[in-house]
């Protein structure tokens, strides 16, 4: 009876414990999300816009010039955001956005994975054209940081203290 007893403070004592750390889970898919965005954005412009814009032209993408630049700023700026826990809520809509249009248009063929080895080479490993996988994996993170909120650190928090603070007399 006594190591039953035991049993169960533990048991309740983790649970306590991991639902105060919960609030932390959202810290490690705001780094990964908006670095990871930020790192597609950067390598479009690394790689120049107009390359870019021909790879949305050849995908009958419409006005792949503007569609090229949207989607740049929407990688760095939403990544960014993302990263530092700003207006997640609304700028998750424009980010998931980018990745459904990558998804139809270029993932969607190649089936689920993301990482297909083709072969392995005195190179080294040779990789097939990756899937959708990684496109849902950042949609699930950016749901979850909008139904969970963004967590500590995040701007959105402070931003609504101060919304939420009453206002000194004038």
């Amino acid at each position: 009876m006594k190591n039953a007893c035991r049993l169960a403070e533990t048991a309740a004592s983790l649970l306590t414990d991991r639902a105060r750390l919960a609030h932390w889970a959202a810290l490690p898919l705001r780094l990964i999300v908006g670095y990871g965005y930020m790192a597609h954005g950067y390598a479009k412009i690394v790689k120049h816009p107009e390359a870019f814009a021909n790879i949305l032209h050849a995908l009958n993408v419409p006005a792949p010039h503007l569609m090229a630049w949207a989607t740049i700023v929407i990688e760095l700026a939403g990544g960014l955001a993302i990263l530092l826990g700003a207006l997640v809520p609304l700028i998750s809509i424009p980010m998931a956005v980018v990745l459904a249009v990558a998804t139809f248009t270029v993932h969607l063929q190649f089936g689920f994975t993301s990482i297909k080895l083709m072969a392995v080479t005195a190179a080294g490993p040779q990789f097939g054209p990756p899937g959708y996988e990684t496109d849902l994996l950042y949609l699930a993170c950016l749901a979850a940081l909008v139904l969970g909120g963004a967590g500590p650190f995040a701007l959105d928090g402070w931003i609504a203290k101060r919304l939420r603070a009453p206002r000194a007399a004038v």
